[in-house]
């Protein structure tokens, strides 16, 4: 019968002010402005009366409650078993979407604005996609990227068996697959897969970002295809970029925060998105002209350069005519699906899966010391705390606690036990328990989905599960971690041993992915054999009380109205205009944009030519006094910016009064 494909894509972009930002769990990361928009770009495939439905966000984290929701408004023939939802992991997103404590614990609690944009952004880019099912012809294609990753724990990576280690010879996972949807002879789709962390950008950072898997989505659509998000008609192109076993990769090649090619973070964004971008592009073959090369030379460094039509490459989809990459394959073979929920904190392993042909068990949730020191290469967590040995947690543990608990000694030695999630659960709900674990097939392609950051070794264990029991060839089963929920971490027994901050932060134990191996092993049997699969039990709904929103005390500066412009400058080729401001929060434009940049037509008129979602602006707000605040907008002008009369806009609102425009004085770009 053939594939049918449509994509959809929307603005999931929360509170851009006074927010705490999700992934570095730092207190003092409250967000004060925006560099890049998130979204959502949703994928949808029927055949042969099946379904699925993937949708990639530019999200720190996937929350139960965030799916439980988006689940509830999607049309019937859509739910937990054929439906992915799955997280970028930026570490630079508004945070408080989730019902449980731990993840609301720098956001004042949970946030109903953000939340609100997250799940109408993805439900709005989810019916787009099916909305827009159209035969198709998908493709699938493989390569290597190995300059966009490094191993950020390489002692514990080092105690795994030399076959597994042989499989990452440098230590990292350098696969990158793409799926293509090519419809009319004409690129519509594209999700690409690889792994590195999104943690360009540092946890000293306070704009709202996509990081580098969000540069490199970016600078296909707008850069490449030139699609107008803004536009009401559907972009020409949707291209994805998510993630797989990331656990342990870094894209801080230089291994340490905000060093990775270069020096600068905003730099290392576009460079490591790029460098996807690149790779993923050139799966397509030669119908991709220059494959971001003109593009790259017209892009700045510091704060990006990104939206002005004029330095656009050429193209953006391979014409009808052109050859695809060697290896790219058009694929067939129809659509399946399975998933259950795993009660994680007791779960009977078989000896087949746990390695010393014993059986074993799971336990309620503890996280470890190493957990509380954060990831060193990529920003370090709370003092007093560091990988491997912690010696007072250590002592405590290993003299107080395990000689009394066997059971839990069994499960969670020698992690130093410091948080001990499972009896704080059932007085308030802190983390969850229940895992959704997801098997899905694209024709040859499979998909594992896995709620939790799985490292590169327990990755390829989960994949070698699969690959052998449904037939498919390794490179064809993909781990597709951050989907559907968020357990923490997932670490081989032997890199759990070493308790760095990955192992620290595997809370159920060192059999947890042995636990998870035998699931999946499940489901892949079940789809194999074209049987039914018990669904288990989600996580139970958790009542939450919205934080009450604080009424933004806005006032215009004494003596002016609100979008007076404060200040104006021209250096060089960056444009920088300070407006009188509203809170951010009172509107937050989803699907829109708090300024525009626009070129004066010859008849006149004002073409906007970039938007806040663009990479070259960078829109900043700031508290200047009790009431007051001002929003800086600064514009890095492209070197392909098209000479001419520019002007830029400030867009806000201030109830009761209502929305306001600020507007600059006119300058001139040579």
């Amino acid at each position: 019968m053939g594939f049918r494909a449509g994509r959809g894509i929307a603005d999931i972009t929360g509170e851009t002010a006074e927010c705490g930002l999700l992934g570095y769990g730092k207190a003092d990361q409250q967000s004060a402005g925006l560099h890049t928009r998130q979204r959502a770009r949703a994928f949808a495939f029927e055949e042969g009366g099946a379904r699925l439905l993937l949708v990639v966000c530019e999200l720190p984290l996937m929350s139960d409650a965030v799916v439980r929701e988006v689940l509830r408004r999607l049309p019937e023939g859509y739910g937990a078993a054929n439906v992915m939802l799955t997280a970028t992991h930026t570490h630079c997103g508004p945070g408080g979407y989730f019902h449980h404590r731990l993840y609301n614990s720098n956001t004042g609690g949970f946030r109903a604005a953000t939340f609100g944009a997250i799940t109408d952004g993805i439900t709005e880019a989810a019916l787009a996609a099916i909305a827009d099912l159209e035969p198709a012809r998908l493709r699938l294609a493989q390569g290597e990227l190995k300059n966009a990753s490094v191993n950020r724990s390489r002692r514990a990576f080092d105690r795994n068996p030399a076959a597994d280690r042989a499989h990452f010879p440098d230590a990292v996972d350098p696969a990158t697959t793409l799926l293509t949807v090519e419809r009319g002879g004409r690129l519509h789709a594209a999700v690409n897969w690889f792994a590195t962390h999104n943690t360009s950008m540092t946890n000293r950072n306070r704009l709202v970002s996509a990081d580098n898997k969000g540069y490199a989505a970016l600078h296909w659509e707008r850069t490449v295809a030139g699609v107008d998000h803004l536009a009401a008609t559907a972009p020409e192109l949707v291209a994805a970029f998510a993630q797989t076993n990331a656990g342990d990769m870094s894209p801080n090649l230089g291994l340490a925060p905000g060093l990775g090619p270069t020096g600068d973070q905003f730099e290392n964004t576009r460079v490591i998105g790029l460098r996807q971008y690149e790779a993923a592009a050139a799966l397509i073959g030669a119908g991709q002209p220059a494959v971001g090369e003109r593009a790259s030379e017209g892009e700045q460094a510091s704060e990006g350069e990104q939206g002005s039509k004029g330095d656009r490459a050429p193209g953006g989809s391979p014409d009808p005519g052109d050859e695809w990459a060697s290896g790219a394959r058009e694929i067939s073979g129809g659509l399946d699906f399975r998933a259950t929920h795993l009660h994680l904190s007791a779960v009977e392993v078989r000896p087949e899966f746990t390695g010393d042909q014993r059986p074993h068990r799971t336990s309620p949730p503890v996280g470890g010391a190493a957990a509380f020191a954060g990831a060193r290469v990529d920003g370090p967590g709370f003092k007093g705390f560091r990988p491997g040995a912690n010696p007072l947690w250590d002592a405590v543990s290993r003299r107080l606690v395990y000689p009394f608990a066997p059971a839990l000694r069994d499960a969670q030695y020698p992690k130093a036990l410091a948080l001990p999630a499972g009896p704080v659960n059932r007085v308030v709900p802190v983390i969850p328990e229940s895992a959704p674990v997801q098997l899905l097939r694209i024709g040859p392609l499979f998909l594992i989905g896995i709620p939790a950051e799985v490292t590169i070794v327990a990755g390829l264990r989960l994949r070698r599960t699969v690959a052998a029991i449904v037939g498919a060839a390794l490179s064809d089963v993909l781990v597709a971690g951050y989907s559907n929920g968020y357990l923490h971490y997932v670490t081989t027994p032997e890199e759990y041993d070493a308790q760095e901050y990955e192992g620290g932060s595997t809370l159920f134990g060192r059999w947890e992915l042995p636990a998870l191996c035998q699931t999946v092993a499940g489901l892949a049997t079940a789809m194999r054999d074209g049987t039914p699969v018990d669904p288990g039990s989600p996580e139970p709904a958790v009542p939450v009380r919205a934080r009450r929103p604080r009424a933004a005390a806005d006032a215009p500066h004494p003596g002016r109205r609100f979008g007076d412009v404060l200040d104006f400058s021209l250096i060089g080729r960056r444009a920088t205009v300070a407006f009188v401001a509203a809170h951010p929060s009172n509107d937050l434009r989803r699907g829109g944009s708090y300024l525009f940049v626009e070129r004066l037509c010859g008849d006149g008129s004002w073409a906007r030519t970039a938007d806040d979602g663009d990479w070259s602006t960078v829109f900043r707000w700031a508290r200047s006094g009790g009431a007051t605040s001002v929003a800086t907008v600064t514009w890095n002008i492209p070197e392909g910016a098209e000479p001419g009369t520019y002007r830029i806009s400030y867009h806000g609102d201030s109830p009761p009064k209502g929305p306001f425009t600020g507007v600059s004085e006119p300058f001139e770009v040579r």
